[in-house]
């Protein structure tokens, strides 16, 4: 199901982790070649991705809301 970003915080590990309108949290991470999400380097690209749906498969699986 797709749900569109609210906000970020930064996991213990200091990756970026997208908050999602369900309640669910997912890593987004820059991370090439396998993975170009450029946007997450600085605040203005972060920012203009608020909005954005991205497919959150604990929705899928009817997950609980996740806990920072």
């Amino acid at each position: 199901m797709r749900q569109p970003i609210t906000g970020y915080h930064k996991d213990e590990e200091d990756h970026w982790v997208a908050e999602l309108a369900c309640g669910h949290f997912q890593h987004i991470r820059h991370d090439p070649p396998w993975s170009e999400r450029d946007w997450t380097q600085s605040r203005a690209g972060r920012d203009s991705m608020l909005g954005f749906q991205l497919n959150c498969l604990k929705c899928d699986e009817n997950a609980p809301p996740d806990q920072q």
